[in-house]
């Protein structure tokens, strides 16, 4: 997987690891529409307060919407023209915030609010680097983007 699996007995946290960019982890929660690799993880080595990974979303694609509980989530466009898709409801009158973004750009995601990714490029894949504060990739999918935050939701998967 990369040059240094961590161990057990906390050995892993005293040294530096190199992931490899073919050895992601594609074992993460997924959201339909994309597809999210782990390269820095609890699991991966060991980290205790970082996840960072990648995002993929196809040509012509959009995601489900969801959000990322807890986590602040930090993104980084490396190639691709994709676009945040948000409600904003901060005047009381919900309305969908749309964010075109290209290679480069960042985006910074609140914890709990609901968003997807869409790639409008019919013929180039999105890719984007993604950093969250907390260990592991919280994923909760949701039945749309207008959910109340901090509504329960079914399918919370840490």
């Amino acid at each position: 997987m990369h040059d240094a699996a961590p161990v057990a007995d906390g050995s892993a946290r005293l040294r530096l690891h190199h992931i490899r960019a073919g050895a992601l982890d594609g074992d993460t929660t997924q959201t339909g529409g994309m597809r999210r690799f782990a390269a820095i993880s609890g699991r991966t080595v060991g980290s205790e307060k970082l996840w960072m990974g990648q995002t993929h979303v196809a040509p012509a694609t959009a995601s489900a919407d969801h959000h990322h509980g807890e986590s602040e989530t930090a993104i980084h466009v490396v190639s691709g023209t994709p676009v945040f898709v948000f409600a904003d409801d901060s005047d009381g009158e919900p309305r969908e915030v749309r964010i075109q973004a290209g290679p480069g750009d960042y985006i910074f995601v609140p914890p709990f609010v609901p968003h997807r990714e869409e790639n409008p490029d019919p013929d180039n894949e999105a890719v984007v680097v993604i950093a969250r504060s907390t260990q592991e990739a919280i994923v909760v999918n949701l039945p749309g983007l207008y959910v109340h935050r901090g509504s329960p939701t079914p399918d919370q998967t840490p």
